[in-house]
């Protein structure tokens, strides 16, 4: 079940729903929802998505993933749409979310870090995993309790 999306805005950001996707069991994916993170004009800006629930996917790539378009980084908007998607997974009960993040990447650590987020280790990532095959070897993960 997916709830509704039109309160995550502040004054700087609002996230609008691009798409969802239900749970794929056999692939060890949990259900999602999929935003271009906008400007108040509705300029898109990035994207971010959530993933409901926990599993070692979700612990290993996160409740969370995001990207920031390059003319628009520095802003603090990736950290700001954390904060609107911890308010969609509270919607879902969820009490706790993982965001993890390429080791060595300074920008996303950084976002985590001004999200609130708690640092829990560096861990690798396995051969099976999607990320592997990306060249991810290793990533940051962070805990956010809601």
């Amino acid at each position: 079940m997916f709830y509704d999306t039109d309160d995550l805005k502040n004054g700087e950001i609002l996230l609008r729903l691009n798409h969802t996707c239900e749970a794929q069991p056999e692939k060890g994916w949990v259900p999602a929802y999929y935003f271009d993170i906008c400007l108040p004009d509705r300029t898109k800006i990035g994207y971010c998505d959530l993933r409901i629930g926990h599993n070692e996917k979700t612990y290993l790539g996160g409740n969370i993933g995001y990207g920031i378009d390059e003319p628009f980084r520095g802003h603090r908007y990736a950290a700001q749409a954390c904060g609107l998607l911890f308010r969609q997974a509270r919607k879902h009960g969820m009490d706790h979310l993982f965001i993890s993040c390429d080791y060595g990447n300074a920008a996303s650590s950084r976002t985590c870090q001004l999200a609130g987020g708690k640092y829990i280790e560096i861990a690798p990532v396995p051969k099976d995993n999607d990320m592997y095959a990306q060249g991810i070897r290793r990533v940051m993960i962070y805990r956010f309790d809601l």
